[in-house]
């Protein structure tokens, strides 16, 4: 299903940049939008972990400073039969988490802060554990891709804002010329919303299920839920892009209308309350 889910990224971030060369600069722009989506898509796909780290800005977890989470995250990854990832500090003060990584041989795990200080360890280990399972799971290249890829059309629809400003016209512009690219500027960034929409909440479900069975602390991870659902309702995250929201364990952009109209989480008291009934059969 994943590899479904990957080729419907790249085929649509690709026939994306191919209309926009084409509005833009007609059969000729077309084929330049052809190449560029070739290049994307291969960076996309080899490099999208490491676009992600870098779009937050995150340092590494040094085992000296950070002794606790290595701790923990060597026990998961133990559990879980998985390689070690690697561990990155996202300096955002909002408690958040996610995981990126082309497969769970180069994986990565990411912290926030403000998660450190806000979470018991308990907590932390739940959450820790639903991030394996998403490695586990193969979900994080997915992840990833849509990411880069949403983030990508959010671009192109500032690029057809500002061609539509500086008034190309009608002329060479395979006949549609403003009209054509304020319909782009329009549509685009609801394209960046279907990509986002790619990724199942079936995952987030299926993540907190296998992550309670990994720090055999559903109760915990239940508890962090609600604590970061709080964290992101008083204090949306700044810093970051919308189309990243899919990659954390809660949406950090807010929640009520319209961001739940569109969010690739599941509403967290159905999450608390699946944990909860886990936690009575463990």
């Amino acid at each position: 299903m994943n590899v479904f889910k990957m080729f419907l990224l790249l085929a649509t971030l690709s026939l994306l940049l191919i209309g926009v060369g084409y509005l833009i600069a007609g059969p000729v722009g077309a084929s330049i939008a052809f190449f560029m989506a070739i290049i994307m898509n291969m960076t996309s796909f080899w490099f999208s972990d490491r676009i992600v780290i870098g779009m937050f800005r995150a340092r590494p977890a040094s085992p000296t400073q950070y002794p606790g989470l290595h701790r923990m995250v060597d026990n998961l990854s133990g559990a879980a039969l998985v390689p070690k990832p690697k561990l990155w500090i996202l300096p955002l003060k909002v408690p958040n988490a996610f995981a990126v990584g082309k497969s769970p041989r180069h994986a990565s795990v990411a912290v926030t802060e403000a998660i450190l200080h806000t979470l018991n360890e308990g907590e932390l280990e739940g959450v820790l554990g639903h991030e394996m399972a998403h490695i586990k799971n193969r979900d994080t290249l997915i992840a990833a891709v849509a990411a880069t890829l949403a983030g990508a059309v959010v671009m192109i629809a500032y690029w057809a804002r500002w061609i539509a400003i500086a008034g190309t016209g009608d002329r060479g512009r395979g006949g549609i010329g403003v009209v054509g690219l304020l319909l782009l500027f329009i549509l685009a960034p609801l394209a960046a919303l279907i990509i986002q929409m790619a990724i199942s909440r079936t995952e987030e479900y299926r993540a907190d299920r296998r992550g309670a069975y990994l720090s055999g602390k559903p109760l915990d991870l239940a508890s962090a839920l609600e604590k970061l659902h709080l964290a992101a309702r008083r204090r949306p995250l700044g810093g970051a892009l919308p189309s990243s929201s899919h990659l954390f364990i809660i949406n950090p952009f807010g929640t009520g209308f319209p961001f739940e109209m569109f969010s690739t989480h599941p509403p967290t008291e159905e999450r608390v309350k699946i944990l909860r009934a886990l936690a009575e059969m463990l």
